[in-house]
Order: C-alpha cells, then structure tokens, then sequence
C-alpha cells in the first residue's frame, strides 16, 4: 500500500511520541502507577517470554501501534507470505521459508529424508572417504547466509553435538581462514559441504577448489565424489565440479540464503547436533510460524516487537539496535542477525520501485554480556546516542551445573536492563548521572535446546518481515549485495589486464598498482 495511506496513524503516533520526550518524563514512574505493567507488556509463548515492558510504551501507545498495523495491512502482509504468494515482488517470486518447516510438504519431506539418510550414515560410520575410513570432521564451505545460520545454531547447541564429529565453518576468501581451517584435519576423514545456492559465489568456489586440491594432494581427483557434497539450485554446476549426484541436494528459489538454515543449507547442524535434534529445531520455528499466523496483533510477538522497533526507528530516530545475549552459546546472534535485518531492512526503494523518503533499517550490532558491560555499555547508559537493547537471555544454565555462576550471570542482565530504564537518583554529580528512560526488551528463555531456539530465531524472521510491511520494502532481494559481486570480478581482472582496468576509478585504480607493487607482481 502506499505510505500516504497510513498517514492519520503516523501523525497519531508523531503527536503521542512528544510526551514520552518532555523534560520530565520517567520511565520508571509508568511502573509506580501500574502495578501490573509486568503483566500487560509482555507476552509468553511456551518456552520463551517476552518483556516488552522496560520500553516507552503507554496504555495509549500500543493502541496506537496497532492501528498503524493495521492501515499497513500487516495481517493482510501475513498471510500473504504463508498462501506462498510472490512476495518477492522485484524477483517474481514467493518467499516460502515457512515450507520448510512444515513436513507435509512432498519437497521438504522428501529432502529432509535424504539429509537423514546422509546424517545416519556418516555417524554410524557407512560413509567412508577414499581410504575406507570414516568421516570425522566437517567442513562447511559458505558465506552469508550459507554459513551464518548454521554457524549459530551448531555453536549454540554444542552441548547437544555429536561425540565423533568435529564440524567447521571456512567463509572467508582469506587464505588464512583456509589455512587454520584445514589445520590438523585429515584428507582421508573430512567430509566438505559446499553451501552455495547458484554455485558461482566467489568465496565459496575459490574455497572449494582450494579444498578440492588439498583433497588431491592425497587422493585422485575421483576421490570428490567421497568427500564432497554440495547444496545448490545449481546441480549442473555441482556436478561439474566432481559431486556425485546422489549427494547433491536442492535449494530452492524461493528460499532466500539469510532465511534458508531450515532447509538443506542445515546439513552441517544434522550432521553436529542429530537428526532429532535438527526436526526440534524445525518444530520450534514451526510452532513461531502458528504463533505468528494465528494470534490477534495484539498478542503477537514478532508484530510487537516490530512496531517496538519501528516506533523507535520512525519517532525518536533511533540509528542502531544493540543484541545483547546473556548467554555465551549465543555469541554469534548478534552476527546471525545482522545479515538477518540489515540485508533485508537496507532498502531505499519501496516495493513499487519508488526511492523512500523517510528511514529504514537501523544498525544491528552487539556481544555477549557481561562483556559487553565492560566495553560499549558505558555508551548506552551515559552517552547521546538513543539505542534500544534487546536482551536475550536462559533462565538456567546450558549445561544444567553451577546455579551460583548462572544467577551471577542473570543478576547482570536484569541489573542492566534496569539501569537503563531507571537511571541514578537524584542528587547525583553530573559526571555520574545516568539519565534513565533507555528502552529494552528482554527474551527469556525456558533453556537453550532446539525447540526453543527454534522460536527464537523465527521470531526475528517474522519480525523483519512485519518491518518490512510497515517501511512497504522488500525484505528479500539484496541488490546492493549482487553490485559487490559484479564489481569484485571487474576488479580482480584488473590484476591480470590492463585493459581491465581502463573503465576503474583513479582511486582503486592507485590502489591496484600499489599492491601490485609491494606484492612484486
């Protein structure tokens, strides 16, 4: 819809944002005059809650909120997506990762049985390399998308892996990363996943061969089709490579990479975690999916924790979003979910092609408390900057052991949270005043298993989704992303060409020549 549209509820909300900005406002005073304020903004969901009440939220806001919601036409954006229709309106195309958390779809059972057959396979030792030994270790060879998903999950539930199986992430084009990735492991008892949806991504292809020629260090070139399999829209290409068909597995177009760990690209998560556990995984989100698609806008998290968001964004120019996660399992959300909303919230366009003229994605960024406490909290609490905190914590430990070191751990993240909501007394010096009326929201969960991080990681899906609904943007296309890629190859022709370089900027053309100068080419 067009944004004009909405207009009498964003003037609504501009008007009722100027009492929450008055000199004298303070949130801790909405917590004095409502005892129950706990109770009213916050919502639990089986194994996770969600605080929303430390936020600049009155009786009088979230009304307002959800009627925004609604001359967005976020419910009609909602079903939309789970009726498969092509969302993704600058590709054509529909935006199902839901699918792939519903195993009555013929395609998604059918892949899941496959990646079950591999996973039993490889744990019971039936998978051998060329050698005729068994798999060991686990290197998955991908980016973005492709390797952050399943980097967060598996470094999540680490305590669910399996014994023997060692699982390793190479990303980066960097030949260190290579190097310290191969480090110590064995041609003969590595098993490489190459995760690439059009099987051309520079990274990912410039590692494989790099991996491809270790292997062949060793073994014959046939000795691929032991050590290789491949995730890809792309099978031709995989099977070029040296892949052997029963182990390429399908990605589809409608599966977007930041969306897509639910699918085959959560190989190396059945392979670490079990089979078991990847479907806990799957039901977890699945069970988010219903939440999401069923509940009223009143009740529904990944909505409110949008319009938390979008209030912030739209009204009190909120430029960043800080991820802090009380749990060092999670260290790699605040990464997972910085491809998650900025590839997909950084737009300038709305859906109609028209540039936007008002503000979009924030910045999503963060670390794990209590070191974060230590480093850029000091900013949140005392500094200029208006930036909204999510807090994510467990409400017991991962490992079920030391309850006095968890308690510590929680004791920090509640007393966090607090002090950005409710400040210093009066009183204070001005050097050690801390003004208060920070917002936060707090996302607690029962524990770290699957399931619930499952719903975890869906919530934020949905949530970005709702964003992008509300901001009339599509969340996923990524064309800034694919002129990085094009450019890359211009510029890497240039190493080589002369010619290649007539059509480059003084600037990178300098910085070519310069390094071709210290690196004696």
């Amino acid at each position: 819809m067009d944004r004009t549209e909405s207009n009498s509820a964003r003037l609504a909300l501009e008007e009722h944002s100027e009492s929450f900005k008055r000199k004298n406002f303070q949130l801790r005073e909405l917590f004095a005059a409502d005892s129950n304020r706990f109770a009213d903004f916050s919502l639990r969901h089986e194994g996770l809650l969600f605080d929303f009440s430390k936020n600049l939220l009155s009786g009088e806001t979230l009304p307002l909120l959800l009627d925004l919601a609604q001359q967005c036409e976020v419910p009609a954006a909602i079903n939309a997506m789970f009726a498969g229709d092509a969302i993704n309106r600058s590709e054509g195309r529909a935006a199902r990762h839901v699918a792939l958390r519903d195993s009555s779809e013929p395609e998604v059972a059918e892949t899941l049985e496959r990646v079950e057959q591999l996973v039993e396979a490889v744990h019971s030792g039936r998978w051998t390399g060329h050698s005729g030994a068994p798999i060991t270790d686990v290197v998955n060879i991908g980016i973005g998308g492709s390797d952050l998903g399943p980097a967060l999950v598996c470094d999540a539930l680490s305590h669910y892996a399996h014994s023997k199986l060692k699982l390793h992430f190479l990303s980066n084009i960097d030949p260190s990363h290579l190097q310290s990735t191969l480090q110590g492991l064995r041609p003969e008892t590595t098993l490489f996943v190459i995760a690439s949806k059009s099987f051309t991504t520079l990274e990912t292809l410039s590692n494989a061969e790099a991996a491809r020629d270790w292997l062949c260090t060793e073994a014959s070139p046939e000795a691929t089709a032991k050590h290789f399999i491949a995730i890809t829209a792309n099978s031709k290409a995989a099977l070029e490579f040296g892949i052997a068909q029963e182990n390429v597995f399908p990605i589809w177009d409608w599966v977007g990479g930041r969306f897509s760990l639910w699918s085959a690209i959560g190989i190396p998560i059945a392979l670490s975690l079990g089979m078991d556990n990847f479907r806990q995984l799957l039901a977890g989100a699945r069970s988010m999916d219903q939440h999401f698609s069923t509940a009223a806008l009143a009740q529904n998290m990944p909505v409110l924790a949008a319009l938390i968001s979008y209030w912030y964004r739209e009204f009190f120019s909120a430029h960043s979003t800080a991820v802090v996660p009380y749990c060092q399992s999670l260290n790699l959300l605040p990464s997972y979910l910085q491809q998650l909303c900025m590839e997909s919230l950084g737009k300038s366009v709305d859906q109609e092609g028209a540039p936007v003229d008002y503000a979009t994605g924030d910045v999503i960024w963060g670390s794990t408390g209590t070191n974060g406490q230590h480093s850029f909290f000091q900013l949140l609490l005392q500094g200029t900057e208006f930036i909204p905190v999510d807090f994510i914590a467990t409400a017991s430990a991962v490992d079920g052991s030391n309850v006095d070191a968890q308690r510590k751990l929680l004791a920090n993240c509640l007393s966090q949270s607090l002090a950005l909501m409710q400040g210093t007394a009066d009183g204070e010096p001005t050097h050690k005043r801390v003004t208060g009326n920070k917002p936060s929201n707090t996302l607690l969960l029962e524990r770290l298993d699957p399931y619930n991080l499952g719903m975890l990681l869906a919530l934020y899906e949905h949530k970005v989704y709702v964003l992008s609904a509300l901001w009339s943007i599509n969340a996923f296309d990524q064309w800034g992303v694919e002129l990085g890629k094009n450019l890359s190859a211009n510029i890497f022709a240039a190493f080589s060409s002369e010619a290649s370089s007539r059509s480059i900027d003084a600037s990178t053309l300098g910085l070519l020549r310069q390094v071709k100068k210290w690196s004696g080419d």
